[in-house]
């Protein structure tokens, strides 16, 4: 047995933190590789060393195996966990691991060979009697053949890179006349993704589950199965919420899966962590689909339910030691459920899109959890997958899981970047989805290009903005310790002054009544408690939890139960480029009375130099030219009252 006292970890993002996190528990140094994309990630703050391997684009970086080990060697890692995706797979990359003396935490050479191949692997698992998808995996690749072979299966088929994965190089085909295309497509995509252009030809399974066995095998012989996860609810054939165990398993079905799936990983040999994925029918039958030879993004839910930590297993099994449990000792307790939180824009068919974190709030509470490698300020680039973060949940039953689950998305939000937290919540809440019917064909079942929309802003949202950017305006204008009792704040000896917001088409009058209570058009709104970016508000007697955040003066981002709001005060534009620099025009800060104006129109003033006296919450503020210049206009009159953000003075640069 060999004691690993080193690890690198050759991947990015979320996965490389979810390592991290394991190794350091059991002592173990961590290195990181990063790109220049990469070189502010949290991954790389996490590691105890980290190595540059080069640009961001993976085939510069990630990709190139001889980095990997070089870096490995120079910080002299005793081995490697490769994560999932970029080289994890590749038997290449594993022999590099082995020519070098560094040890791979995966599985066998030949186990990565076989199982990376669709049309290898599906070979083998007939031979081997795992029921299969009826299909052609032969090694004649013509178009010919293919389109025959495809003819005596019967459409609807599958169109398959044979080394592919996450959807790449795949086409449904319903009809023989787009088969060609299909063909043509799929090999063009397959040699860009996977460096290959076989394909194989399916049998497409209408409306099943995709259900996945977890496997754990030791250099003992010793293999046994943790039980399953359900990862129907899918888009483009990527994953997008996965739960433990499947809602319609029965023991009798799952220990027919988990015999299946032992006797794949036993048939090749196998050691370490893997999945073997099934297509389940309504009937009970189920079908091979594929083994991925690595640790699968969902590994958390089944982490949830059984209590064991994934990544240390393969740490442990990698430095020589037994399985520590046999199947007995597995038991499948309560219910997790994964929601992946991707940057995409589910509006534009789930597009991928790139941008900055400007504010990350991350869910808390019993029985959730967050892998995530992005934080507030964190790029999302395009030069890697959009997938940000894992948020899961457990509970007793699989709809306590599910609650918590949406409660914690309502909690969380991301503010800069498109994401589909909202789709998330829908998709959590949608009726077929908690009775526990959801399929592969989910989400183009139950969501058209209208429920896919971002939600529009309404007159309640637009009060609760206008209400939120008044607060942020008199927070700014007085310090968060204000002088004056709760009671006195928006008193005025006047009548009460209603400022316009202006939300696109909507627009909102907001006018402070005693204290924190507003009227905000038709909305009666109070504000409970003012965070800096989670707040508290009642509107119409109605309890509202708010996370926001405020880029200037004239834009915010709002959260509210989950949806997810950019908007823009054009009322208050010019107070936003005061913000940015100066540009000369004076807007007033809050609600008040003028009490002097000591310039006019042709004016010249200075940086600094007093212009007039705003009296506001019993308190007296000074108005103060931001450049030098001439006085072009001026639109505060003395012992007037004046709206916050009311230009004031204009003042034109000097040249």
């Amino acid at each position: 047995m060999t004691n690993i006292k080193s690890i690198l970890i050759a991947n990015r993002g979320e996965i490389a933190c979810r390592v991290i996190r394991t190794a350091k528990e059991m002592g173990i140094r961590t290195i990181a590789v990063y790109s220049g994309a990469d070189k502010n990630a949290v991954h790389v703050r996490l590691a105890d060393e980290a190595v540059h391997i080069g640009p961001s684009p993976v085939n510069e970086s990630y990709l190139v195996i001889e980095k990997i080990i070089d870096a490995a060697k120079a910080s002299s890692a005793d081995a490697i966990h490769p994560g999932y995706g970029f080289l994890s797979e590749n038997a290449e990359f594993a022999r590099g691991c082995d020519t070098a003396d560094i040890i791979f935490i995966g599985p066998n050479i030949e186990a990565i060979d076989v199982m990376g191949d669709k049309a290898k692997s599906k070979r083998r698992m007939i031979k081997a009697g795992v029921p299969c998808v009826p299909g052609y995996q032969g090694e004649q690749q013509d178009d010919k053949t293919l389109i025959a072979e495809a003819a005596k299966i019967g459409f609807p088929i599958m169109v398959k890179a044979a080394a592919g994965g996450g959807g790449r190089g795949m086409r449904f085909v319903d009809d023989a006349r787009a088969l060609p295309n299909a063909i043509k497509d799929a090999r063009s995509e397959a040699l860009g993704a996977f460096g290959s252009d076989i394909l194989i030809i399916e049998k497409a399974v209408q409306k099943p589950r995709h259900v996945e066995i977890q496997v754990f095998s030791d250099r003992a012989g010793n293999t046994i199965h943790l039980g399953e996860r359900d990862c129907s609810v899918q888009r483009r054939h990527q994953k997008v919420l996965e739960e433990a165990p499947c809602p319609v398993m029965t023991k009798e079905l799952r220990d027919q899966m988990g015999a299946a799936a032992v006797k794949a990983a036993k048939d090749i040999g196998y050691v370490g962590a893997g999945t073997v994925e099934f297509m389940l029918e309504a009937s009970g039958e189920f079908y091979f689909l594929e083994m991925n030879t690595r640790l699968q993004v969902e590994h958390p839910v089944t982490e949830m339910v059984t209590g064991f930590d994934l990544v240390e297993m393969q740490i442990r099994i990698a430095q020589g030691e037994d399985l520590p449990i046999s199947q007995n000792d597995v038991a499948l307790t309560g219910h997790a459920i994964e929601a992946r939180l991707y940057a995409e824009d589910p509006a534009s068919d789930f597009l991928p899109a790139t941008g900055r974190a400007d504010l990350f709030l991350i869910p808390e509470g019993k029985g959730i959890r967050v892998d995530s490698g992005i934080e507030t300020g964190s790029e999302i680039s395009p030069f890697y997958d959009p997938m940000i973060a894992k948020i899961i949940a457990y509970g007793a039953s699989r709809d306590e899981a599910r609650l918590k689950l949406i409660t914690a998305l309502k909690e969380a939000a991301i503010f800069g970047v498109k994401t589909n937290l909202s789709f998330l919540i829908d998709a959590l809440t949608h009726e077929e989805f908690a009775a526990g019917n959801a399929t592969t064909a989910f989400i183009g079942e139950n969501f058209d290009e209208d429920s896919l929309a971002g939600k529009a802003l309404d007159s309640r949202g637009a009060a609760i903005a206008g209400v939120l950017q008044s607060e942020q305006a008199r927070t700014k204008a007085l310090g968060k310790s204000l002088p004056i009792p709760c009671e006195l704040l928006g008193w005025s000896s006047a009548s009460k002054i209603a400022t316009p917001y202006q939300y696109d088409d909507q627009t909102v009058f907001v006018t402070p009544m005693n204290g924190r209570d507003y009227q905000a058009g038709e909305h009666k709104v109070s504000v409970l408690s003012l965070g800096d970016n989670r707040s508290v508000l009642d509107v119409d007697s109605s309890r509202v939890h708010v996370s926001h955040h405020f880029a200037n003066d004239a834009s915010m981002s709002l959260s509210i139960n989950g949806a997810i709001l950019n908007l823009t005060n054009s009322n208050a534009v010019f107070s936003s480029a005061i913000d940015e620099g100066g540009a000369g025009i004076i807007t007033a800060p809050m609600h008040g009375s003028v009490m002097d104006v000591f310039v006019k129109e042709g004016d010249i003033v200075t940086t600094g130099q007093r212009l007039a006296i705003l009296e506001a919450m019993k308190m007296q503020h000074e108005i103060l030219a931001d450049i030098d210049g001439t006085i072009t206009s001026v639109g505060a009159l003395k012992d007037k009252q004046i709206a916050a953000d009311t230009l004031m003075f204009e003042i034109k640069a000097e040249e």
